[in-house]
This record gives C-alpha cells, sequence and structure tokens, in this order.
C-alpha cells in the first residue's frame, strides 16, 4: 500500500472512531485522531494534537445542532462552563510545549483505553434534567471551576474535554445523559477551536492534507453518531462508545509498548 492510501486509511479510521464518539457521547475527537497519527504515521504529538482539535471544531458543532433540535442542550449553564474552558484553554496549550513528545504521545494512547473501559464498567447514569443543590451562585461556581480544569485539561492534552465535561455534568450537576452529552458537544465546538487555535499559533503549521481529510471524516461520522444517539438508550450509548475505544485503545497500547 502506498504513503499515500495509507494516509487516507489512517485518517478515514480516525475521524470514525472520532465521530462516532463525539456523536455517541460527546467525546473529544483528539482522544481518537492524536493516538492514530502518532503511533501509525509518526506525526509529532504536538501537530496531531492541533489536528485533532481542529477536527473537533466543526464535528462538535455539528452534533449540537442536532442534539439542539431535540431539545438536548442546556445554553445557559452551558455558557457558564464555556467561560471557565476557554480562560483556561490557552494556558494548557501554552504549558504542553514545555512538555516531551514522548509524554504527551503516551498519555493520549493510555487515555483511550481507559476511557474505553469506564464506559463498559462504570457507566454514565441518567440523572436529573436540571442543576441539583445548593444556590444559584453556587451552581454557577461549580460550573465554572468545573469548566477551567476541563479547559486545562484540553489544552494540555489536547483532548477537548468532552469526557471530564460529561463527568462534572452528569456527577456533579446532576444533568441526564443526553443533555450532558449535547450541553457537552456545545461547550466543546468552542473549546475545541481555542485550543486549535493556540495550537497552531505556538508551533509548526499543520499538514494541510491530513488536517483536512480529519475534519471531513470526523464531521461524517459525528453526524451520523448524533442522529442515532439522539433516538438511543443511554444504556446502549455507553455501550457503543465503551466497545469502540477498548478495541482501539488495546490495539494502539500493543503496537506502540510491545
Amino acid at each position: 500500500m502506498s504513503k499515500l492510501w495509507l494516509e487516507v486509511l489512517i485518517c478515514f479510521l480516525a475521524g470514525a472512531g472520532a465521530g462516532l464518539g463525539t456523536g455517541f457521547a460527546g467525546m473529544s475527537a483528539a482522544t481518537v485522531i492524536s493516538p492514530m497519527l502518532i503511533t501509525f504515521l509518526g506525526l509529532p504529538a504536538y501537530d496531531a494534537i492541533g489536528i485533532a482539535l481542529a477536527s473537533d471544531v466543526l464535528a462538535s458543532a455539528a452534533s449540537a445542532r442536532t442534539y439542539a433540535k431535540s431539545g438536548a442542550i442546556d445554553l445557559k449553564n452551558g455558557l457558564v462552563m464555556m467561560c471557565g474552558v476557554l480562560c483556561m484553554t490557552m494556558v494548557g496549550s501554552w504549558l504542553s510545549t514545555m512538555v516531551p513528545n514522548r509524554t504527551l504521545g503516551g498519555f493520549s494512547v493510555i487515555m483511550t483505553l481507559v476511557l474505553g473501559l469506564k464506559f463498559l464498567l462504570l457507566p454514565v447514569k441518567s440523572g436529573q434534567r436540571t442543576l441539583q443543590g445548593g444556590s444559584r451562585w453556587q451552581r454557577i461556581l461549580k460550573g465554572a471551576l468545573g469548566g477551567a480544569c476541563i479547559g486545562l485539561i484540553c489544552g494540555f492534552f489536547g483532548a477537548g474535554g468532552g469526557m471530564m465535561m460529561l463527568m462534572v455534568l452528569t456527577v456533579v450537576l446532576g444533568y441526564e445523559l443526553k443533555t450532558a452529552v449535547g450541553t457537552s458537544v456545545f461547550v466543546m465546538t468552542f473549546s475545541a477551536l481555542t485550543g486549535a487555535v493556540s495550537h497552531f499559533a505556538l508551533g509548526a503549521p499543520p499538514r494541510l492534507d491530513l488536517l483536512v481529510l480529519c475534519v471531513i471524516f470526523t464531521l461524517l461520522w459525528a453526524q451520523i453518531a448524533a442522529h442515532i444517539a439522539t433516538r438511543a438508550s443511554s444504556r446502549m450509548l455507553n455501550r457503543l462508545t465503551g466497545v469502540i475505544l477498548t478495541v482501539l485503545g488495546v490495539i494502539l497500547v500493543g503496537i506502540t509498548y510491545f
């Protein structure tokens, strides 16, 4: 297989995995795309993270639009969290320039497997549609602080923050799963955009061909997954996402470390 077709195939598989994860559970495209580009194409971790974050932008926006049509987005409280996310994403991107390439790449590979097992063994359960406990200002503070932590992780490790955001929305703020996913991909659109711009501004320009391929394939599969997710049960969403990430994580860990 020629190098060109190998690159197209890897971008397609990475985009499919990322798009399905984004549409089903608000997962960052970086969770899949970064380790795929690093492992199979030998791309530097910092460049792979930038491409992954850029792929997140349109895929998350398209998924958010689909969830919004079914009323599964909480814009009011999502904006509060987004403020915290955006404030810290650029800080995380700056900090990541000081970390060795091998460290960033290894984290991306391991995180894929961990997240997959988490969905299978500890699935996100349905909760309430509204925020729970405390005064209005306490809920705002929880959302802002949670968003700040997510933004730092997003910029530093290249994850759009979707998984962390999902945990904050369901466990801390008490959202039911579909509303949490919808709100997550809405916020992730802006966090990924900020992270991508920061990465490209601080580092070298990305390979445009790989960037375009990843963006197109991720957007396509995210649309498909979001349409299915808005009609599926929470139990099915957990299983689908868990299986996709676990299989991919096992393959990447095997290739990278063995």
